[in-house]
Formats: C-alpha cells, structure tokens, sequence
C-alpha cells in the first residue's frame, strides 16, 4: 500500500520538476492523478528520440524522456480552458489533499485554479507553485528553464575547466540539476505540510522556485564566498587544495584519483614506476604539490597516459590509493554494484513493450518505495478517475468528451 497510500495528489505540472516531486509521492504510494492536455499531455511525451518502442521496433507515442519521471501516476486528460474541466479539476481538488502545478506565476487564477479559489472547495488543502524564479520579485514573470538558472544561480560559475586551459570556460550540469532538485525540496515540502495538516487541520500555499533551490545547492561554495568576499572560480575535474585529486586520461579511458594524504602519494607514484616523484621536495608534501601543480600534473598525466584503465584501477585499488573509472551509461548499468543494487527495473506497457525504468533510490525496511505500474499513457485513467473518484455516468463522460472537455 505505501506509506503516502491515504494521500492523494492532484498534478497539473509537466516536464521535470514538479513531476519528479510528483513520482516520489507516488512512489511512497501516494494515488497521483496526472492532469494533461487532451491530445498533447504532457511536453516531454514528445521530447524524443529517443521513445519506447514495441516489441517490433515500433516507437510508441511515450519518449524517455518523459517515462524517466511519471511513473506510478493515473492520467486524465483535461482542457483547464473550458468551464467543464476547470469543474472536473475543482471537484478532484476537493478530493485530493495535495494539489502541484507549475504554470507561470498568477495564470491559474483565470481558471480559478489558484490556490485562494480551490482552498474554499478544500480548506485542508496543501498546495505548491514550483516556478523558475517564485511567486514575488522582479523575476517572477519570467519563464525560468533549468539551463538559465544554472547561469543566474552561480552553478556554472563554479562548473567546467579552468579558463587558462583549453576547453575552459562555464559548463552546465549534464543532467537539469535545478530542475531536479527542486523536484526533491518539492517533496520535502509538501510532506511537511501534510505533517501539520495532520497535527493542525491547517494546510497552506508552497512557493518553490528554481532559482531558490538553485542558489541553495551550492552550499559549501555559498559559505566560502560570504565568508571570504572572494567568489569561487572553476577547476574543472581539479581540486583547489589537494593535488593530484582529479582526473586523468590512461591509454584508453579516464580514471579519477583522489589522492587524499602524502602516503597515498608515494603509493600512487609508486605504482605508476616513478617513486623519484615522491623523493622531490617540491612534490613531497600537498602544500608543495599545490603550490607546484603545473609542473607535477603534466608529469602525472604522462605516467598514467601510459595503462589500461583497468591496469590502473587494479594497482590502485591493491595499494590503497582512492581511484574509480569514469563510467559510460553501458558500463554504469553493467557495474556489479548497481546490478547487485536493483538499480533497474522493467516494467510491462499497454503497448507489449518493456519499460526500462531506474527504482527509487532510498532504502527502508518498513515502507520502502514501490515501482508498481508503468508511466501511464495519455489519458489512459481518465473514465476510471472521473466514474470512481467523481461519480460520473458513462453518459455524463461521453458528453464530456463530445464537448472535447476531456
């Protein structure tokens, strides 16, 4: 059943993060309605290639993109701009404890949508705007996308090779971080308001914005800035303070080595056949390493440029010295660990094919999270959401259709 199995959650959003918010929920067994345009749905059904293809190499109409954040959910299609669907989105208001959305600062209080509208139907109501820059503020009309945020925030300032070295310069996250983590302070969020609602019998409005959350992931970074005055500057894959901790290519790949401490130097020179380099006085030491960093690193690269990632990874791992390979996706999903983890699920689809799907990551022994059902298909829960949470005749819904509200 889950732990969330008596909450249930009304989605208006789309894309990444107010879904991802809303497939945690889910996941913890909360009955997540996903509302989406008829038609349409949702934006990232469309973001592809590449889509989830049949069983004979057909795609189907779900791009992966989309199947990475809407699993365990019902879809119903709603147009919000007829005066039908905003009733039918009123009354599963007046059904649900929590309401997400993600539209532009202000535009759901056309439909009366908006929170002051729908607390009068659900004074309980817990409800969260997750918008690019909030509710308040100069920015608060504007569309906020992820990659922008990572410029605004600060992310990129501190993200990317050094600008002295080829290929320097800002660099976004490979994945939309803001977006995601939004999508997790979302969750926290609203499971906070649930707990007070349950101890008060009073919900209330949350105000999320990626710029926010952006801003407030930089955490160590933050700190050091305003305690300094002096904002960071980028090392790509080097450290600041500790050298060699960062990156290097062998003959046929890239490693990491983390060498955190003098001893795991002399075992990592020793390894690479050069035990002269820990001899040197201007290498001895990490200060002395820091300050000589142009000169050891080049000669660092040389040594490691000439084994086999694996050759490395082994003689590390054997002497102690903290190393690991920088994994493509192939070989993230074929590591022992992560296969020995669970990592991957399948999942059957209405179309015969298998969703291959990554579980929820957190571990608990009393009510861990569920991958129960697949990421739904357009619409596919709209006659069961409206007959059984609703009420609604056969006939009520096939007029609802004709009027193209549904």
């Amino acid at each position: 059943m889950g732990a969330l199995s008596h909450i249930r959650v009304l989605d208006l959003t789309r894309v990444l993060a107010g879904p991802w918010c809303a497939q945690t929920l889910a996941d913890f067994g909360a009955d997540v309605i996903k509302i989406e345009r008829p038609d349409a749905g949702d934006d990232t059904r469309h973001w592809g290639p590449p889509y989830l293809k049949t069983p004979d190499g057909e795609d189907t109409r779900e791009a992966a993109y989309y199947l990475a954040a809407n699993r365990n959910k019902r879809s119903v299609t709603v147009d919000i701009a007829t005066p039908e669907g905003q009733r039918i989105v009123r009354e599963l208001a007046a059904k649900s404890d929590v309401v997400l959305e993600n539209y532009k600062a202000g535009q759901l209080k056309k439909y009366g949508l908006d929170y002051e509208s729908l607390r009068e139907v659900k004074p309980d109501l817990v409800y969260c705007s997750v918008t690019g820059f909030g509710q308040t503020g100069p920015y608060a009309s504007r569309a906020g996308y992820d990659f922008i945020v990572q410029g605004i925030g600060g992310f990129m300032s501190i993200t990317g090779e050094r600008d002295a070295l080829p290929g320097g310069g800002p660099q976004k996250a490979g994945v939309a971080i803001a977006d995601l983590m939004t999508g997790m302070y979302s969750t926290i969020a609203v499971l906070t308001a649930l707990a007070h609602r349950d101890r008060t019998g009073v919900g209330q409005y949350i105000d999320m914005a990626l710029l926010d959350v952006q801003v407030a992931m930089l955490a160590n970074m933050n700190s050091n800035y305003l305690a300094s005055g002096k904002p960071p500057v980028r090392w790509g894959n080097a450290h600041p303070n500790i050298v060699p901790y960062q990156t290097f290519q062998t003959s046929d790949s890239w490693i990491i080595v983390a060498v955190g401490n003098d001893g795991q130097f002399r075992k990592f020179v020793d390894a690479g056949g050069r035990p002269d380099l820990a001899d040197d006085v201007r290498f001895a030491t990490n200060p002395e390493r820091v300050r000589h960093r142009d000169t050891l690193v080049p000669i660092l690269a040389e040594m490691v440029r000439t084994r086999t990632k694996a050759d490395w990874i082994g003689a590390l791992e054997a002497a102690g010295v903290p190393c690991g390979p920088i994994n493509d996706l192939a070989e993230v999903f074929d590591n022992e660990q992560v296969v020995a983890r669970g990592m991957q699920v399948d999942l059957p689809h209405p179309s015969g094919a298998t969703v291959k799907l990554v579980r929820n990551p957190i571990r608990m022994t009393e009510t861990p999270p569920r991958v129960e059902s697949h990421p739904p298909t357009l619409g596919e829960h709209t006659d069961a959401v409206l007959r059984d949470v609703l009420g609604f005749s056969d006939a009520q819904i096939a007029e609802l259709r004709e009027r193209r509200a549904i």
